[in-house]
């Protein structure tokens, strides 16, 4: 298929390219059983006749070497499961299962199973109890947990709202005689109430929510301040620690994609006891307990880059039950101490160099059994890689597993000093690996065994060339290398080369597999993925490079990146593609409009292209601010040299440069980039002439339902054939 695009007529082999492609699953999530015989992998593949993703269970039983006894025969569908957790002594599985409304489709329903190996043994209606609305099972608030005595699971909802209605409505006898804490407060039916923003909408204000199973009775804990969420026990079972982000009446900032919010680790008791753990102006998340009882999560300083290098701290045992039983309401920040700290550039370990800790959390089990080594995975570099630190020693080894091959690992469960592992490539597809602490080396390294098979891929995605790119664009910077992934057919014709910057911009292209990657490469392109200066897993000093300098660094290293891999790869320099969304949007629209006989043709998705009126819409104002150079603030009057610098350093300042054909690809619930942006952009070229094509999905920033996806990567391939034909 590697010609496609050489064809006269060549969408029905681009739709075949696709589709063979949606047919190969990805891995969500996987756990051991406590004694670590059975994993329980979870995975996820793209239904295209449903227009969603199905999500189904796999179980393997294992060998005290890890070798795979059995699996199971099918698939099992846990579509509607949107949380699970097996109790500590696996006596129990609870599971809160989403359902559509059977008298109202648009709403939601939510139950509460309780599982045993007998069978069904609590089935609890969440919406007739009428205490909270929506249960939240996202990455930034979603929990699900179990007491250590296994008679209590807690999660996290949104708060009920008091009904309300007109000032001046008739009312029925019976809502006269109603009494006076049950009625509808009047007149606040259209008060605006500020939500957590992109692909968080509609979700505004948290509460922990605790079931007391055996009675099955429910406590709403809404004494803790701002806006909880990701909450567990602590092994007392009485104790439960989280994390809350500050909130505001008014100007709320989107929290998904941004480590950088303020917000503290906090813990609670069911009396009402409420103590803040964490330190003032930190950005904190994923606290994960020991089996001893010290408590550790990830913390950085707020503000700032949407996302940047994180410490590794801990909280001993004795010092949590210490500040529980004292009249202080915060704890001594020097009780914290560091285990893992921020990076600037590269640290030198046994085994290799560690550029710091970017996950936005730690595996939901990441302990040994004797509480001194946690296990972890984060961006370094070109991949995704994984760790072993002694929490006492503070050493580092690294245990990726890519002895045989190039590739990212992320560690998905430990139990029993056993480690599950999810491994993947551009041109492998996810599998599962398992491993023993035991079996590491000591001067680093581990054996994993495999579990899963991957799926089968085109032969050409197969045996594609995947080669790391190191770059330096400017040696007088204070920060001039930065990387990129080169992945094109293993042949030796020239081919197209889809110049493909990530978004962010504070986050990185990785080598695992990636559906798209695999469809341009299955259609005949080379794709060249830049991790610019500012990108994540290479020193914070290279995220805090960019900000300030947008516009100008980011667009000159994707231009040294696309000379680099002319000189090195079998590329058509008359074919070359700008592809990219979001801050990648921001960069192939500035590149087109500042190289405009270099590249071909563009398409970019949800692209930023004036950051002076994204400023006042978008839901992470603070980014333009901080990209741009200063500290965020709403506060005094508007500064009219920043609205124009934030204009100089868009793409829309060069738009009566552009020459070549660009597609825009647009959400129209996108809050973090709103569409309007794109049209503005979109009709600036149209009046200078160029071609120009819009697509409008009702989808938000990421453009990832199933439908949507589709549509937009197959427009998008057909754009770019279409307009690089010999």
């Amino acid at each position: 298929m590697g010609d496609i695009w050489r064809m006269n007529s060549h969408m029905e082999d681009v739709i075949k390219s696709y589709k063979t492609l949606t047919k190969i699953p990805s891995i969500t999530d996987g756990r051991l059983n406590n004694n670590a015989t059975r994993v329980t992998s979870r995975w996820a593949i793209r239904n295209l006749d449903k227009g969603k993703q199905t999500h189904y269970l796999v179980d393997y039983l294992l060998d005290d070497n890890l070798g795979i006894v059995s699996q199971s025969p099918f698939g099992v569908d846990i579509s509607h499961e949107i949380l699970t957790a097996v109790s500590p002594k696996e006596t129990f599985k609870a599971v809160i299962r989403e359902a559509k409304d059977d008298k109202d489709g648009s709403k939601k329903k939510f139950f509460l199973e309780v599982w045993s190996s007998a069978g069904l043994k609590h089935s609890i209606d969440l919406n007739a109890l009428d205490i909270h609305g929506d249960v939240y099972a996202d990455a930034e608030f979603g929990s699900l947990d179990w007491s250590s005595d296994e008679t209590n699971v807690v999660y996290v909802a949104e708060k009920k709202v008091k009904k309300s209605e007109p000032f001046i409505k008739r009312k029925s006898v019976d809502d006269i005689i109603t009494p006076a804490s049950r009625k509808p407060e009047p007149g606040q039916e259209h008060l605006y109430r500020d939500d957590w923003g992109e692909q968080l909408a509609g979700k505004i204000e948290t509460v922990v929510v605790v079931c007391k199973l055996p009675e099955e009775t429910f406590t709403v804990l809404d004494f803790v301040p701002g806006g909880p969420g990701q909450v567990r026990f602590l092994p007392d079972g009485e104790t439960l620690v989280g994390v809350t982000w500050e909130t505001k009446t008014l100007g709320r900032l989107g929290l998904i994609y941004c480590t950088n919010r303020p917000s503290f680790v906090f813990c609670i008791t069911f009396t009402g006891t409420f103590k803040i753990l964490s330190g003032e102006n930190k950005a904190v998340r994923s606290p994960r307990v020991a089996p001893n009882g010290d408590l550790f999560w990830l913390q950085r300083e707020a503000h700032g880059p949407h996302h940047a290098c994180h410490q590794l701290v801990r909280l001993a045992a004795d010092d949590v039950k210490i500040l529980l039983d004292s009249e202080d309401e915060e704890i001594d920040d020097k009780l914290v101490s560091v285990v893992v700290d921020i990076v600037e550039k590269e640290l030198e370990i046994s085994n290799g160099v560690f550029y710091g800790i970017y996950c936005g959390s730690l595996p939901s089990k990441c302990f040994s059994e004797d509480s001194k080594k946690l296990v972890f995975s984060t961006q370094q570099q070109n991949e995704i890689r994984s760790y072993v630190v002694d929490t006492e020693t503070r050493k580092l080894v690294d245990i990726t597993n890519n002895r045989k091959a190039l590739g990212s690992t992320s560690v998905l469960c430990v139990q029993s000093d056993v480690i599950l592992a999810s491994f993947s490539s551009l041109t492998t597809p996810p599998q599962l690996f398992a491993s023993k602490l035991s079996s590491m080396v000591r001067d680093g390294g581990i054996e994993w065994v495999r579990v899963s098979a991957p799926a089968e891929v085109p032969s050409s995605v197969a045996n594609a060339k995947v080669e790391y790119m190191t770059l330096k664009s400017d040696a007088q910077a204070p920060v001039s290398s930065f990387t990129a992934i080169y992945f094109g057919p293993d042949e030796g014709k020239v081919y197209p080369l889809v110049v493909w910057p990530h978004g962010g911009p504070h986050s990185a292209f990785s080598n695992s597999y990636s559906l798209e990657a695999a469809f341009f490469n299955l259609i005949g392109f080379a794709c060249l993925l830049i991790n610019y200066r500012g990108s994540t897993g290479t020193g914070d000093a290279s995220v805090f490079y960019l900000p300030s300098r947008i516009g100008s660094a980011d667009v000159e290293d994707c231009k040294f990146a696309t000379q680099k891999a002319l000189d090195q790869y079998p590329i058509d320099d008359k074919r070359l593609l700008l592809y990219g969304g979001s801050h990648g949007g921001f960069l192939v629209c500035h590149l087109s409009g500042v190289y405009p006989d270099l590249y071909s043709v563009t398409v970019a998705r949800n692209p930023v292209t004036d950051l002076a009126s994204m400023s006042n819409t978008s839901d992470i104002a603070d980014w333009c601010a901080v990209e741009a150079g200063w500290p965020f603030s709403e506060e005094g009057p508007l500064n009219e040299d920043k609205l124009l610098t934030l204009r100089r350093v868009s793409p829309i300042v060069h738009a009566q440069n552009v020459l070549i054909p660009t597609a825009l690809m647009l959400g129209s619930k996108d809050k973090r980039v709103p569409y309007y942006q794109g049209l503005e952009y979109a009709r600036r070229l149209k009046a200078n002439g160029v071609k120009v094509i819009v697509y409008m999905y009702e989808d938000n920033h990421s453009l990832s339902s199933v439908p949507v996806e589709m549509d937009n990567l197959l427009n998008a391939a057909d754009w770019l054939i279409t307009h690089i034909k010999p």
